[in-house]
C-alpha cells in the first residue's frame, strides 16, 4: 500500500505521513515506542519544582536539627541538661 493511500484512508496530507517517518528514522520518535512513559513538559515542570521545594526544607530541616544537637552539647556541658536520654531521642549525640 503506498503512502498516498495510506493517507487518504485516514484522511490526513501524505506530507505528515513523510514528516512523521522522517522524524521516526531520525529518533525523534524514540520515546513513543520505548517501554517507558512519555509525560507532558508541564508535569515535568510541576515536579521539578516540587524537588527544588522539598530539597529547601529538607535543608532547612538539617540545619535546624544541627541547631538543636549544638543545643543540647553546650547546655550539657553546662550542666543546664540532664545527661539521661530520653526515651527514642538516644542519637542525638
Amino acid at each position: 500500500m503506498s503512502v498516498s493511500a495510506v493517507a487518504r484512508k485516514h484522511g490526513i496530507p501524505p506530507s505528515q505521513l513523510f514528516y512523521w517517518r522522517r522524524r521516526m528514522e531520525d529518533g525523534a520518535l524514540e520515546g513513543v515506542g520505548s517501554e517507558e512513559r512519555v509525560v507532558a513538559e508541564s508535569e515535568l515542570k510541576k515536579a521539578h519544582d516540587r524537588i527544588k521545594r522539598l530539597e529547601r526544607l529538607l535543608g532547612q530541616k538539617t540545619e535546624e536539627v544541627e541547631c538543636l544537637k549544638e543545643a543540647i552539647r553546650i547546655g550539657r556541658e553546662k550542666k543546664l541538661i540532664s545527661r539521661q536520654p530520653l526515651r527514642g531521642v538516644e542519637d542525638f549525640e
